[in-house]
């Protein structure tokens, strides 16, 4: 049994880090309304993976007992090939997870070989368990067979969620389709975190979207038959009439460190797609009224001496900071559509807080479990936006011919980090007791760690001279709704999300 237990460990730690980290932190599964059916086979497998764990660990298992484990593995076999035609049919696979599931494949197949004589001998003996204690090993296994049969249910009450919510959703296309559309408005990065939550505003509202997306199967999975989505703006005829254009695709910039293929692949991942959309509406037949493309409050730099002063959109850039020459460069692409007698408004986001993927649900794990925790001094500004808001504000900019130019996308409160930490911690009742220095930080991280330790006392002066009114302006109530919010829709604002905002019909 040495080499089961062995390969079986093996096949446990693949699993696991294919779960963390292509399952959850890539294409965030349990979030996602259209991996309801992949999520149902995780969680089949998982709950078959936990008895084999336990059960191996433990026992014997003897005659009819042996057979129906071999039953067990068999139905494993085959929920292992429909989740392979599932993930076909819903997304695009990156290679390394490929890699993974090939490595995995061979593993069980390796498993079975070894384990198929054992399985057979028991199928001999009289129907019965016999308690078979291999010490610590058992322990172990005992380990592994909890942890994926809570992963298991946690995976089965997603996909109850999901099947909920995808309910609400058909029932929204329904009334879409009913509607007179208008000319489109072109979405990039819709399957992004702020993306995807303007999406589920402009289809409430029945509006005809065209969406760029890397991974056109998961994008229609997501968004259904009524938008349009294309890999490449090329596929968009001339004759196409695009009313609004928002651009927000790039990679995440908070992660890993800004090597220098870091700092590559984050330039070319957004000013390739902005130089992409400004070539598009120079072919297009009749230009859109408006570009409203995202960038960050990082235009300003990070000194941690001048972090204090207040930037409005006047504020200068600080060239030679990576943060600063990137938003330089996103924009500087984006106003070449100017030329083209087309509106452009550049959205500087601070931090986006909302439920599903952003900053939010790590801070909000952190601070439940007690972990929350003051950066450096604590006293660097924290600028920061409500999910609602941030679409809010797009649609906003879409809207109102009289606003062009930079737009900070911050709340009016901008609060030190250390006020912010404990806000979050307060909101589901816990304190903040731990402290980062600094130092270590700015070690692991690099330049990276400005976004953490320096700030940005960013105000949104230019939305609230032409009337944009916040529906979470403060920081310690838009905490509270992000706390108590917990059955909305994946990538979808408040219900009151859309309250007093203009018509854009």
């Amino acid at each position: 049994m040495t080499t089961v237990f062995i390969l079986l460990s093996i096949q446990a730690f693949l699993g696991a880090f294919d779960n963390l980290w292509h399952h959850e932190l890539e294409a965030k599964l349990p979030q996602r309304v259209a991996a309801r059916h992949e999520l149902t086979l995780h969680a089949a497998r998982e709950a078959i993976y936990g008895v084999v764990f336990i059960g191996l660990g433990w026992f014997a298992w003897g005659g009819g007992f042996a057979v129906l484990l071999g039953a067990l593995l068999v139905v494993e076999l085959f929920i292992t090939l429909a989740d392979f035609l599932e993930e076909d049919r819903t997304r695009c696979l990156p290679p390394f997870e490929r890699v993974l599931h090939t490595l995995l494949t061979i593993s069980y197949g390796l498993f079975i070989g070894v384990f198929a004589p054992v399985l057979a001998g028991w199928s001999r003996m009289p129907t019965s368990m016999s308690l078979t204690p291999h010490g610590w090993v058992s322990w172990l296994f005992t380990l592994y067979g909890v942890g994926v049969l809570a992963w298991s249910v946690r995976n089965a009450l997603a996909v109850v969620r999901l099947h909920r919510l995808a309910k609400l959703s058909g029932a929204r296309t329904v009334l879409q389709h009913e509607r007179i559309v208008a000319p489109a408005v072109l979405v990039t990065g819709a399957t992004g975190f702020v993306g995807g939550a303007l999406m589920a505003d402009l289809q409430r509202e029945g509006r005809r979207v065209i969406v760029l997306s890397r991974d056109a199967r998961q994008a229609r999975a997501t968004f259904g038959p009524g938008v349009w989505v294309v890999e490449s703006l090329d596929a968009i005829p001339s004759e196409t009439r695009i009313d609004a254009i928002v651009n927000l695709a790039g990679a995440r910039v908070l992660g890993m460190p800004w090597t220098g293929r870091r700092r590559r692949d984050l330039l070319a991942s957004r000013v390739a797609v902005t130089t992409a959309v400004v070539d598009l509406m120079r072919r297009l037949q009749q230009a859109p009224r408006v570009l409203v493309s995202a960038s960050a409050v990082g235009f300003y730099g990070a000194s941690p001496q001048a972090s204090f002063e207040p930037r409005d959109e006047a504020s200068p850039a600080r060239p030679g900071e990576f943060q600063s020459d990137l938003c330089c460069a996103i924009e500087h692409e984006a106003r070449r559509a100017e030329a083209l007698g087309v509106r452009v408004v550049r959205m500087r986001f601070g931090v986006v807080l909302g439920r599903g993927d952003g900053a939010y649900p790590m801070l909000a794990l952190s601070a439940r479990l007690g972990l929350g925790a003051v950066l450096g001094s604590g006293r660097q500004p924290a600028p920061w936006i409500h999910l609602d808001d941030a679409v809010g504000m797009l649609r906003f900019a879409m809207a109102h011919g009289s606003l062009d130019g930079p737009v900070n996308a911050v709340a009016p409160d901008t609060p030190p980090q250390a006020r912010f930490a404990q806000a979050v911690a307060a909101s589901f009742g816990r304190r903040v007791r731990l402290r980062m220095p600094d130092a270590p930080l700015r070690m692991l991280a690099g330049e990276m760690s400005t976004l953490l330790l320096d700030g940005q006392n960013a105000v949104p002066r230019a939305a609230l001279a032409a009337g944009y009114a916040f529906r979470h302006a403060g920081l310690d109530e838009a905490l509270a709704d992000l706390a108590r919010s917990r059955d909305a829709l994946p990538h979808e604002p408040s219900a009151n999300a859309g309250a007093g905002r203009p018509s854009m019909r």
